[in-house]
């Protein structure tokens, strides 16, 4: 198997994934010998919480009642993707050329020690989302450059498309009701970015809850964190309440694996759904790239190693663009006679860096080709007692959901799926394989 490639660097597998001993490698383990299941993974459009329960949506009485998704959809999966993918009341937005589904290969095994998936999709772009926004030198300025296509300004044709792919996985054991059931939709509300009635900044910035959460937009949370029947944005409980919620293990897991700000570490982030979208405790594999004090980026590529201080937007999706310290990074130099039209990514990458609970994900890998991603990854079995995590434990059930992002996309503009039950030493829908 290929490494991921850096241009113009390239990792060994050793290097790569240099970090705690794994017992078997996730790209030694025989995936020959593990079952694979393909799974549907379908558009959503603003299909949120709130309008599953409304009376736009035939099966309200069968979700309000805590019914199963799959109680009216089931196999509908493709049925559902290729029409909410078209402009209707649910797509206001369609994007040009969008595909409807996406087939997930999906197998896991494990051992004494680690859970191993390996997952493939085949990708509606015709390369990598390698990259991701960069900020652009105006020969003055140095200001946003790209985004994900569902962005205004891309749309318009103020900005180009560019975006990482992602594949994310979360998982519940049981603790999150109804999400054995309804899944990914006790995440997905009105008012989070893209969605439907979305508000504006200002108005976020001056609820009093996001003042409390210390946060500046809204993303994913559960309806445990909201005082009304609705669980609507703006109604969160109080900090110690959600406190509470946690401690009781009352959140649900979420790992994202990268192209760009992960993949090449060698990683997956690390993080959680409670009353917001959070990163697990410590620090990421990436952080951002710009000092907001100066305006000016921390970090340019390393002339000696990629031949260039900076990339120009002909570059991009031709080489992996990503800045990673202490292989293609060297500190900015503000004057290293810069010129208009010159990019540097938003974010630098680090193995090094990542550290506590959100780098417990240390041993991912995704490979491009044909038009395929193939990732392999590897994650402690009996996990350490982290409050932020939840540990996966052999004779016991999980339930799963997926999400692939692709195709220069982010946001509600994903591929998801209806949850599925996956066993571990236990009869599941998927049920993991143990290595011998």
């Amino acid at each position: 198997m290929k490494v991921f490639r850096l241009a113009p660097l390239a990792l060994s597998i050793g290097t790569l994934f240099a970090g705690p001993a794994l017992a078997v490698h996730p790209t030694l383990v025989d995936w020959k010998s593990v079952p694979a299941k393909t799974l549907t993974l379908f558009y959503p459009a603003q299909s949120t919480y709130q309008w599953l329960r409304s009376a736009d949506h035939p099966g309200a009485q069968v979700v309000t009642g805590d019914g199963a998704c799959l109680t009216c959809h089931k196999d509908q999966e493709e049925k559902l993707g290729n029409k909410l993918v078209k402009a209707n009341k649910l797509e206001p937005t369609p994007v040009e050329g969008k595909n409807g589904v996406v087939k997930l290969s999906f197998q896991i095994a494990y051992d004494n020690e680690n859970a191993y998936f390996r997952t493939q999709w085949k990708t509606n772009a015709k390369n990598p989302g390698e990259a991701y926004p960069f900020r652009r030198f105006d020969g003055k300025e140095w200001k946003p450059f790209g985004g994900p296509r569902l962005n205004k300004a891309v749309r318009g044709g103020e900005q180009p498309a560019i975006y990482e792919d992602r594949f994310s996985i979360m998982i519940d054991d049981g603790s999150v009701p109804g999400f054995a059931n309804q899944g990914c939709w006790l995440t997905c509300h009105d008012g989070e970015r893209d969605s439907r009635k979305q508000p504006s900044a200002d108005e976020v910035k001056a609820t009093a809850f996001f003042q409390a959460i210390k946060r500046n937009d809204v993303r994913k949370y559960l309806p445990s964190t909201r005082t009304d029947a609705m669980a609507s944005w703006d109604k969160g409980k109080s900090p110690d309440e959600i406190a509470k919620i946690k401690a009781a293990g009352g959140f649900l897991d979420l790992m994202q694996w990268r192209a760009h700000r992960s993949n090449p570490a060698g990683m997956a982030d690390d993080g959680y759904v409670l009353e917001w979208r959070n990163f697990d405790a410590g620090k990421n594999p990436f952080s951002s790239n710009f000092d907001a004090k100066t305006g000016q980026p921390k970090f340019m590529y390393d002339t000696k190693k990629v031949g260039k201080k900076a990339f120009a937007a002909d570059d991009i999706r031709k080489v992996s663009t990503a800045l990673i310290r202490g292989q293609n990074a060297v500190p900015f130099d503000p004057n290293a006679g810069w010129k208009g039209g010159e990019l540097i990514p938003q974010y630098v990458v680090s193995r090094e860096d990542a550290a506590g609970s959100a780098a417990d994900n240390m041993h991912v890998q995704g490979v491009w080709k044909d038009g395929t991603w193939t990732v392999v990854w590897a994650r402690p079995l009996n996990h350490p007692a982290h409050d932020d995590d939840k540990a996966l434990t052999e004779g016991k059930v999980y339930n799963f959901a997926f999400a692939v992002h692709d195709d220069n996309i982010t946001s509600r503009g994903h591929h998801i799926s209806f949850p599925v039950a996956v066993g571990f030493g236990a009869k599941a829908a998927i049920e993991a394989t143990k290595l011998k």
